[in-house]
């Protein structure tokens, strides 16, 4: 169509608001993702750069757990009984705890979130597998309502010469820890 004198020519169409919707709808996801796992995966409301240090038997909080270490006992070299029982590649350790759930919803306290610290920047996982044959085993994976605690133990193999100093214990695999002095 060609304009006649008295028609101005057709105006393209602009892309801006093309471009500024699939900005915004991206900066929605990405914003909206980050707020989904945390709801899925749990909070940590310790702050970043956090350096408090607790000891035995004073209640430490990540997320929405509050932890209190009552006893760490080293040296046993099996879990278990007869052709079942876990042997240790070095010792196990048991570190005996309450976890109490401070939240407004059940959640679920994994064994194998916490970790154990040795001296210089060792890092120890607590051993799922051997945390099972433990008499109270309250501590695997269990659900917590809220209000509710378990006490439990969590079951670390550490080699023979070695000493836990402080525990590093998790709300979640996702959360910031709390640390807890042993030793």
């Amino acid at each position: 169509m060609t304009p006649t004198p008295h028609q101005a020519p057709p105006r393209r169409k602009s892309k801006l608001p093309w471009i500024l919707g699939i900005t915004g709808a991206i900066a929605a996801l990405c914003c909206g993702g980050g707020l989904v796992l945390v709801a899925v995966l749990g909070d940590d409301t310790t702050p970043a750069g956090t350096t408090t240090t607790y000891g035995l038997n004073q209640p430490a909080r990540d997320g929405k757990f509050e932890f209190t270490v009552t006893k760490v006992e080293c040296g046993k070299a099996e879990l278990g009984t007869g052709s079942t029982a876990k042997k240790a590649q070095g010792q196990y350790c048991l570190v005996t705890m309450t976890v109490k759930n401070i939240g407004d919803e059940a959640r679920t306290f994994d064994a194998g979130s916490q970790k154990a610290h040795g001296a210089g920047e060792i890092k120890y996982e607590a051993d799922g597998g051997a945390t099972i044959w433990l008499d109270d085993a309250n501590s695997f994976l269990v659900d917590i309502n809220p209000g509710n605690s378990v006490t439990g133990q969590v079951a670390f193999d550490i080699p023979k010469d070695a000493k836990i100093l402080k525990l590093e214990l998790h709300d979640s695999m996702f959360s910031g820890g709390v640390m807890v002095a042993v030793a």
